[in-house]
């Protein structure tokens, strides 16, 4: 029994470091990332739970990363992954004075900026080849966000904001294009989510023609993204 075990224990070591990254333990990645989905609620510390619940949705947010990676051990590596993620979108109403009081509907441009730095543990899936790196892992975000609205020459500066921590996971493959050079995809499930306070720069501006003030100074907004996120892009291996 052990003249079979042995053989094979050996056998299985070489296979899963041939599976490495030829001894490179650095790589730097440049992505492309697709994200599904976010929401900014409207009105998040209201104390009706229909107003609470009220939100804009923002669909199809696409932005760029960039990611460090370093292999500790034969199946550990460390992952540094930092984004600017910017989406905006018209469709949404507030409500604006003409100087004799009455209001009218102001169409404004919504949004948010977010700046995701993510550490990650993955593990190297031991099925792995020299040409295909099957990966898994998670870990801890760290996301710094802003609220952005505008109408004409108006827009809104973040006078309070609570930075946000969450955590991820994700599945990842590289195709080794040559020994250092690869093709990234990954699929991650995140939920980042933050809350600012948000004042106008100005409280009166000239909306279509016509004077209008806003008597609002200023307003709580969540930003939540709640979408999954994909990833596409190329690494280079050192």
């Amino acid at each position: 029994m052990k003249l079979i075990l042995v053989p094979l224990a050996i056998a299985l070591l070489n296979v899963f470091a041939s599976a490495q990254y030829n001894g490179r333990n650095f790589s730097i990645g440049v992505s492309e990332i697709y994200t599904t989905s976010a929401k900014i609620y409207l009105d998040p510390n209201s104390s009706d739970i229909v107003l609470r619940n009220d939100s804009f949705p923002l669909e199809d947010i696409f932005n760029q990363g960039i990611e460090l990676r370093y292999r500790i051990t034969e199946p550990l590596i460390l992952g540094l992954n930092v984004e600017y993620m910017r989406k905006t979108e018209f469709g949404r109403n507030v409500t604006g004075y003409l100087e004799n009081g009455t209001n009218i509907p102001i169409n404004v441009e919504d949004g948010f900026v977010l700046i995701p730095i993510e550490f990650s543990v993955y593990y190297l899936i031991p099925f792995s080849t020299e040409k295909f790196k099957f990966l898994m892992g998670g870990g801890l975000g760290y996301y710094i966000g802003e609220q952005i609205r505008k109408f004409g020459d108006v827009e809104v500066t973040n006078i309070n904001r609570k930075t946000a921590y969450g955590v991820q996971v994700m599945i990842s493959m590289d195709y080794m294009l040559k020994d250092n050079i690869s093709i990234r995809t990954e699929m991650k499930f995140r939920d980042p989510q933050f809350t600012v306070t948000s004042a106008y720069t100005k409280r009166e501006t000239i909306y279509n023609g016509t004077t209008v003030r806003i008597l609002q100074s200023s307003f709580d907004s969540k930003v939540n993204i709640d979408g999954v996120t994909f990833i596409l892009g190329a690494a280079f291996h050192f």
